[in-house]
């Protein structure tokens, strides 16, 4: 939606801010604002019901990964005595408060969605039952699967003099148990016994109980209370007094560090020992099901070290939401999901083209996953393994996934003589475990592999075939903006662009020897890379268009005139303290700014004298928007850049990223297409204001088919069904 046509002041603006809060908003903070809309979208009656149990999962285990990594570092600049911050005076400790108190008000809102969904499912037949509300075939069924299936597996561990407190893994559900003697004797004590019983993740979350004739209705009962009602059979002889479900979250955020000398090996086994490390990490949060003042609480925080407000309360008899998904994925109700889509297949890639001919002939360009991710990227490396004229395959991996096609296409091609080499990321944080092997495997096959580079991490989406044909040798190279992992491709949102402009691709070569060799090349004629010339240019192109906008602002032209200086960015999380102070130049200069940021973002827009010209919007929806693209109006002749990288310290000064200009007038089109679709949404589409708060735009008075209404994501599934 275009902004009101306005004039640009000519009046003397009001003094800037130039305190840090005034510039900024904190981080953690804007990161829990995140969390909050996606939490919007269980409590969205639009949403349909086992998706509204999705999104539950996925604030959960967004929290997980929040606790993890943030949490835990702000507790170990409390341990190191960090001072306070220009953002946050009071330092770690006052981030933590603040941070407890948005998470306590956005469980007891998530725990408020959970009673309502679970109302409306049970009228669908979906129940999720205590052991009490079981009929009795279904107590019979679900103590048969108890016997058979969780006896066996569970290992109950009581703690007394000979048996110390058991060590309590992360994100690990546990069942504190106090017990009597059932029968007093003159060695049973009066004190009362504790004992955990772990239940393992190689159980079901949930059971199903009903008899199954009715493929409408599943009834549902938790592992927790299962064990729970059978925890007699555990203890023979003993008396079962309070049962307490908690959960530990561990920190994350063990690193070792590498020396530049240091060889891949030892930056491999220093990987190896971080993660073993990370297993007895400290612990950072503990939910609990009943009163946090229990005496229970007491004596397990005592044992792991938390403090009292390191307890949050869990979801009444639910205490790992993350296992909502089981039930999203094992009810069979289409109607109360999304409606399926196919991934198109561009023509360019459909059985039996060339796709280096069609290369050949122009830029190829995809849009994830609306377009076939297994169709086009993976057909492109499956390609050029087969191919007996390629000579060489290089690619980044930095999350692949679980049984990645791409892995056995690079053994086919390393096994049939080709030159393949492959850079393994293996600080992917929480992924590095999966990295490891998948190296391994690789270099058994024959595989060059190269383990990151140190001190920075890879997290380029990159790929280079280098192919023999009759005018000589010709590169061919595919540069996208999400990982090669055909599960999340057909979640998240991402672009590929696949080209053989010697441009490009001979950036791209270069850019392989920084990667593998010792290369000290820092030019880059096309390509931006971080750490080496990306901010540089990208700080380039905003001064260009302040420059575009000076001259622009002196003629008095409108606020809608379509040659006002603009830039337009998408990205997943905007941080970076000196791209967002060029922005405010801009902004202040009369450039016209629009952000599309789906995560947190540091920035403050509408702020008079300061960012009066920029707007941040949010799309938060069923896909999780992962694409990056940015684009300069440059005085009528616009560049276009899509890439790995956002607008983040990390990503332009502690990576190494890639981001490739996008020059084929189609491709530049659909680019604006999707950006104007994006900044017009009135139905997924979040307005970040000044004083910080988000406000989800309204569709009223809208027709109910108009793309506005609909929302950018559902516009665009449409177009492929």
């Amino acid at each position: 939606m275009s902004p009101p046509k306005a004039k640009i002041k000519t009046a003397a603006a009001p003094a800037a801010p130039t305190s840090a809060p005034e510039l900024f908003f904190d981080r953690e903070m804007s990161w829990l604002a995140f969390n909050r809309r996606v939490l919007h979208q269980a409590a969205d009656a639009r949403t349909p019901l086992l998706e509204r149990l999705a999104f539950l999962a996925i604030f959960s285990s967004n929290l997980d990964e929040f606790f993890q990594k943030r949490v835990g570092g702000l507790k170990q600049q409390i341990d190191a005595g960090v001072p306070g911050t220009d953002i946050v005076p009071g330092g770690p400790a006052a981030q933590l408060a603040a941070i407890r108190a948005e998470v306590l008000s956005q469980l007891a809102e998530q725990a408020q969605i959970f009673a309502e969904v679970k109302t409306q499912l049970r009228a669908e037949g979906i129940a999720f039952l205590s052991w009490e509300e079981l009929e009795a075939g279904e107590q019979a069924r679900a103590t048969a699967v108890f016997m058979s299936e969780f006896f066996p597996v569970l290992t109950p561990l009581s703690v007394d003099p000979g048996h110390p407190f058991p060590f309590i893994s992360n994100l690990s559900t546990s069942l504190g148990v106090v017990l009597h003697h059932a029968v007093k004797t003159d060695d049973a004590g009066e004190e009362p016994l504790f004992a955990r019983v772990k239940v393992p993740r190689v159980l079901p979350a949930f059971l199903r109980v009903d008899d199954g004739r009715d493929a409408r209705v599943h009834r549902f009962i938790s592992a927790e209370d299962l064990i729970r009602r059978h925890l007699p059979a555990l203890f023979e002889g003993m008396e079962v007094r309070e049962v307490l479900p908690f959960r530990l979250t561990r920190s994350a955020t063990v690193e070792h560090d590498v020396d530049d000398d240091d060889e891949a090996e030892d930056l491999l086994e220093s990987v190896s020992l971080e993660l073993r490390e990370r297993k007895f990490a400290s612990a950072v949060r503990m939910e609990v099901m009943l009163d946090a003042g229990h005496p229970m609480h007491r004596f397990i925080t005592d044992e792991v070290e938390l403090e009292f407000d390191d307890i949050y309360p869990a979801i009444p008899g639910l205490i790992d939401p993350t296992t909502l998904w089981s039930i999203h994925a094992s009810c069979n109700r289409p109607d109360l999901k999304y409606a399926p889509f196919a991934p198109l297949v561009p023509p360019h890639f459909a059985d039996g083209e060339d796709i280096f001919a069609c290369l050949r002939a122009g830029d190829l360009f995809v849009h994830h996953p609306y377009d076939s991710f297994e169709a086009t990227v993976v057909r492109f490396i499956a390609s050029a393994a087969r191919d007996p004229q390629v000579l060489a395959i290089k690619m980044t991996l930095y999350r692949a996934g679980d049984q990645s096609p791409f892995i056995s296409e690079l053994i086919r091609a390393a096994e049939s003589g080709k030159q393949v080499v492959v850079l393994v990321e293996l600080k992917a944080r929480f992924d590095e475990e999966r990295n490891m092997q998948i190296a391994k495997r690789l270099e058994k096959h024959g595989v060059h592999v190269v383990y990151g580079m140190v001190g920075l991490k890879t997290h380029t989406k990159t790929a280079l075939v280098v192919r023999k044909e009759q005018g000589g040798v010709r590169c061919y190279a595919h540069i996208g903006t999400g990982n090669y992992n055909p599960k999340t491709a057909r979640l998240y949102t991402d672009f590929g662009l696949f080209t053989c402009h010697p441009d490009i691709t001979g950036d791209l070569v270069e850019l392989f020897h920084y990667l593998t060799g010792r290369s000290a090349q820092r030019h880059f004629s096309h390509l931006l890379v971080a750490p080496l010339n990306m901010r540089q240019r990208f700080v380039e192109m905003i001064d260009r268009e302040i420059s575009h906008a000076k001259a622009w602002k002196s003629r008095g032209a409108a606020a809608d005139d379509p040659l006002r200086p603009r830039i337009t960015a998408k990205m997943n999380q905007l941080e970076d303290r000196k791209i967002c102070r060029k922005l405010y130049e801009a902004s202040q200069a009369g450039v016209a700014v629009d952000l599309i940021v789906r995560g947190f973002c540091s920035l403050r827009p509408g702020v008079p004298g300061l960012s009066e010209n920029i707007r941040v919007v949010s799309i938060i929806g069923r896909l999780l928007e992962h694409s990056r693209i940015y684009r300069f109006s440059n005085a009528g002749k616009p560049e276009y850049f899509i890439g790995s990288s956002d607008w983040m310290y990390r990503n332009l000064d502690a990576r190494v990223e890639c981001v490739a200009p996008v020059r084929d007038q189609a491709h530049r089109a659909q680019l604006d297409g999707i950006l104007e679709l994006m900044l017009a949404d009135r139905r997924q589409a979040w307005d970040l204001a000044a004083d910080g708060t988000w406000t989800l735009r309204s569709a009223e008075g809208l027709a109910a088919d108009a793309p506005e209404a609909v929302g950018t994501q559902e516009v665009l599934l449409r177009r492929g069904r």
